[in-house]
Order: C-alpha cells, then sequence, then structure tokens
C-alpha cells in the first residue's frame, strides 16, 4: 500500500514574522482606543458649547420676548444688547479693526495681547514648579519641616489674590525690576502649591515593597529618589502641572491689573472695562481669547505628559 501523504496545514500570515510581530495588534488597538476618545472628548466639547451657546441666546430670546420679567420677578441679567450682546455679534467684532485707524483686526490684537499674557504665566509656571518639587523634596525628607511649613502654605493660598499682587508689584519696583517680573512672581505664587501637593503625593506613592528592595540592595537616598520615586511621582506631577498651568494664566492675567504693564490680555480686558459702553462685545470678544488660551496652554501640557509617559502607557 502505498502512504497517503497529509498535506501540511499553511502557516499564519505572522508565523515567520517572529516574537516581534506579537506586539503589533495591542499597539493597533491602543491607537484606535486613543483615537476614539480623542474624538470623543473633541465632540463632547464641541456639544457643551453649543449647549453653551444655546442656553445664552435662549436665555436672551427668553428675556426679550417676556421684558426681563418672568411671573413678576425680574431676570437677574437683563438682555439688553448692552448687558448680553448677541454671540454672534462677539465673533463678528473680532474681525472688526481693533481701533480706529489701524488696520489691525481685533482678534490679531488680541491675540498679541495674549502672547504676552502666556509668556509670563509660562515663566510663572517653570518657576513655580522648581520651587514646588524643590519643596516637595524637602517635605519627604524632612517630616519636622513639613509639619511646620504645610499649614502656611496652606494659609498662603487662602489669601484673596487681589490682596498678595499689590505687594508683589510694588517689591519688585521697590527692586528695580521691571513690571513683567512681578507678574511672573504672581504666576508662580499661584502655580507652585499644586506642584508641592501632588508632587509630594508621588514622591510618596511607591509601595513599601519597592521602597525594602531599593534598601536591602545598598541603595542611597539619592538613588532611591532618582530611580524608585522619581518616576513614580511623574503622573503626579504632571497633574499638579495641569493645574499650575491655569493657575498660572490667571495669575498673570491679575498680575497685570495690577503691575501697569501696558501690555498683555489683562490690561486689554481692563480697557474693555472701562469703555465698555462703547463696545460691550469687545469685554466679551477678550474674554473669550483668554479663556481659549488657558485652554492651549493646558493642552500643550497634556501633549508633554503623553510624550513623556508614552512608554509607560505602552506596557
Amino acid at each position: 500500500m502505498t502512504a497517503t501523504k497529509i498535506p501540511a496545514s499553511p502557516r499564519p500570515p505572522t508565523a515567520d514574522r517572529g516574537p516581534l510581530a506579537e506586539p503589533a495588534a495591542p499597539t493597533t488597538t491602543r491607537r484606535r482606543r486613543a483615537l476614539g476618545a480623542t474624538t470623543v472628548n473633541l465632540l463632547g466639547a464641541l456639544l457643551v458649547v453649543a449647549l453653551i451657546a444655546a442656553l445664552w441666546e435662549g436665555y436672551k430670546a427668553v428675556g426679550r420676548a417676556l421684558g426681563d420679567r418672568i411671573a413678576g420677578w425680574s431676570l437677574p441679567v437683563a438682555t439688553d444688547d448692552l448687558s448680553m450682546p448677541h454671540l454672534w455679534t462677539v465673533l463678528r467684532s473680532l474681525a472688526e479693526p481693533a481701533r480706529q485707524g489701524d488696520p489691525t483686526s481685533l482678534a490679531g490684537y488680541l491675540v498679541g495681547e495674549t502672547v504676552v499674557t502666556l509668556r509670563e504665566a509660562c515663566y510663572g509656571l517653570v518657576a513655580g514648579s522648581v520651587l514646588g518639587l524643590a519643596l516637595a523634596v524637602l517635605f519627604l525628607h524632612a517630616a519636622p519641616v513639613s509639619k511646620g511649613l504645610m499649614p502656611w502654605l496652606v494659609a498662603s493660598q487662602t489669601v484673596p489674590l487681589v490682596a498678595i499682587a499689590p505687594m508683589i508689584v510694588i517689591w519688585g519696583g521697590k527692586a528695580g525690576a521691571p513690571p513683567w517680573v512681578a507678574v511672573t512672581g504672581i504666576a508662580a505664587y499661584l502655580a507652585f502649591f499644586p506642584v508641592t501637593i501632588n508632587a509630594l503625593r508621588g514622591l510618596k506613592s511607591p509601595p513599601k515593597v519597592q521602597l525594602e528592595f531599593m534598601r536591602s540592595v545598598g541603595a542611597s537616598r539619592r538613588q532611591v529618589l532618582l530611580w524608585l520615586r522619581v518616576p513614580a511621582a511623574l503622573p503626579f506631577v504632571f497633574a499638579g502641572l495641569r493645574l499650575a498651568a491655569t493657575a498660572s494664566v490667571v495669575g498673570a492675567i491679575v498680575g497685570e491689573l495690577s503691575a501697569g504693564t501696558g501690555r498683555g490680555i489683562g490690561r486689554v480686558i481692563l480697557s474693555s472695562a472701562y469703555y465698555y459702553s462703547n463696545g460691550p462685545e469687545k469685554l466679551y470678544a477678550a474674554v473669550l481669547v483668554a479663556a481659549l488660551a488657558g485652554i492651549v496652554f493646558v493642552q500643550l501640557l497634556a501633549l508633554a505628559e503623553r510624550f513623556a509617559l508614552r512608554h509607560r502607557a505602552a506596557r
């Protein structure tokens, strides 16, 4: 009898690609998930903007139809064009000249002033982050110092910024520093606290098992800090940086109101409020651009976080 040969079953196409081919599917899945999450976040943001716009115009339409009174009660905000301009009026003003005889559009002018504010906020964020990280390391290794200083740091954040800002401006002026230095100091004053708290929490996050292992192999305190605690603290630090970025923009805007720099979106908001009756839409446009600048600033930090933690997220 002749032996019947059984044909070998074909191997899957990926069999010859070696072990490096295995992560291909998970990587593709992660990318699809990331793209889907980004799309959902974008659609959610657009939905929120549309909802706010609908509420604004709906409130204005109802108020105008009822004479700003419902069941004998006055509405909390008048709906006339001086108090609540139409959204399309605000958007149209961005394309109009910022000043008479100046070809620069209001949008271009606001963006230029916002760049000044963001530069001051960036300086303040860097200075506040360095101070916050240094305090976190100090509090980690010196418990008595942490117990003594932490209540004062918390108390410093409860003082109204409008009370602190003039003092910082005066101190900077007495020292002969330019006004933008005072603005940067105000931004750093608001930025350092969230970085300190989050970084300290992250530095304390490694499990005791890992700490004991590092000590068992003879690692010094510095090596434990650099090789174990700092990598574990990175997600916490970036969370604090996002909060600090928002606070630094607010601090820079408030600082510009007190420092008299003559530049920045804070000064534009103050001038627009002073001449509000001549063009209320300009004030709303300035506030809108300032809000968008804060969002962009935070999103840039989110991108930096994604880049810095990309290998950790891929595990």
